[in-house]
């Protein structure tokens, strides 16, 4: 079969290759977008409960995890959410707005898949979907640096992106295809973790509060970095909920960088002191659960109170124990015996070690004209539409010079 020449190969159809390829051709370039999946963008469609959550008007570095954390600072401002903003407005998608400047389509993530799917055909940007990438090849020729091996016969290109993603939602096609062509080109990568996943408990545990799965409430949950104020969630397998999903994410990286798995911290009276208020209530006579369940779902607190050993009057304590409890309340530590996995993980925490990229163009700094956007890079957002804003402003930047 003939070999094709394209001035671009964008490997991977998502948020990130879509926008990359949309950019590039934009600007005159030829460009091939290629991916495994018979759907496209199934990663965009699912997200946000069909709605998509696809950017946050608050987006800053402080909202990313990474090995190299100033490394987002120069795409995100070069391609802002205000930038993405005007795309989809131009577009007519009327979207709203919710907790901590979430933005969310109105109506269907769909809209979000067609308008990239648009803007590509704005550029001539030619597909080849479904097909898979047997090899990549590095050449040394005028024209090209790269020739792409595919079932459809083999492709060369002067440069070559990987938009791959991560780990996260095998069921959706996800696999490690991005990390074993950055460790083929010399690239190192920081190991992959789930990450905005379920946290599970020891069985100790489990086994007073499996039975109050599905109690859900207001707390504070942090893990050796920001404290997330939303709801957690009691699963009959531990905890989930935003709060917990935000935290695993930072209970996952500090791995990396302690020889101990740090204990998630939760702070179940947020917004309040909790020695304050139970010293207002020192002399009650009835339970301290009872107490709690003014402010905690009522079979919560009995089995919290029952975890610790605090099954008597609020009256019957002594005021250094009810200090010791308030500290307790403001700083549950709890140590997760693991992740409910890729499976049920949003992202990947990890990935193409971005020390070795430019942070201007995505390039790798020692293989002129190999790119690398979006999730199968060590850039890992918070819960709450960061990760789509990370597709498109490093989609963007490599678009703009690939």
């Amino acid at each position: 079969m003939k070999q094709q020449h394209f001035d671009l190969v964008v490997i991977g159809a998502g948020a990130a290759g879509m926008m990359c390829a949309a950019t590039a051709g934009q600007r005159g370039r030829r460009v091939l977008l290629l991916d495994h999946a018979t759907r496209l963008a199934e990663k965009i469609r699912i997200s946000g409960g069909g709605r998509c959550n696809f950017t946050n008007r608050r987006v800053g570095a402080e909202h990313y995890l990474s090995r190299n954390p100033h490394f987002v600072r120069s795409a995100l401002s070069r391609y802002t959410a205000r930038d993405f903003i005007e795309l989809i407005e131009r577009h007519g998608i009327s979207y709203h707005e919710r907790d901590w400047g979430q933005l969310f389509c109105d109506d269907s993530a769909q809209q979000i898949i067609d308008m990239l799917r648009a803007e590509c055909e704005d550029g001539s940007v030619q597909w080849r979907m479904p097909t898979t990438v047997q090899s990549i090849e590095r050449i040394e020729d005028a024209a090209a640096r790269f020739v792409v091996h595919t079932e459809h016969g083999p492709v060369s290109c002067q440069s070559l992106v990987i938009a791959t993603g991560g780990l996260s939602i095998p069921k959706i096609g996800a696999s490690p295809f991005g990390y074993r062509i950055a460790e083929q080109f010399g690239l190192p990568v920081v190991p992959p973790r789930p990450a905005l996943v379920p946290l599970t408990l020891s069985p100790e545990t489990l086994a007073r509060l499996a039975p109050l799965a599905g109690a859900s409430f207001d707390v504070e949950a942090s893990c050796r970095g920001p404290a997330f104020r939303e709801a957690a969630l009691i699963t009959h397998r531990g905890l989930s909920g935003p709060s917990i999903l935000q935290a695993s994410s930072y209970w996952q990286a500090q791995a990396y960088e302690a020889d101990d798995w740090a204990p998630v911290s939760l702070n179940l009276l947020p917004g309040i002191s909790a020695e304050g208020w139970l010293m207002e209530h020192a002399g009650e006579r009835g339970l301290l659960a009872n107490l709690l369940s003014q402010r905690l779902p009522r079979r919560f607190a009995h089995a919290w109170c029952e975890l610790h050993g605090f099954e008597k009057p609020v009256n019957q304590f002594r005021h250094a124990e009810l200090r010791q409890i308030a500290a307790l309340l403001e700083a549950w530590p709890i140590t997760p015996s693991g992740t409910q996995g890729y499976a049920k993980a949003e992202v990947t925490l990890g990935g193409v070690d971005t020390h070795q990229l430019s942070s201007k163009t995505m390039e790798a700094r020692q293989v002129p004209g190999l790119y690398f956007v979006g999730e199968v890079m060590d850039v890992t957002g918070h819960l709450g539409g960061y990760n789509f804003q990370w597709a498109w402003s490093s989609g963007y930047a490599a678009g703009l010079h690939a």
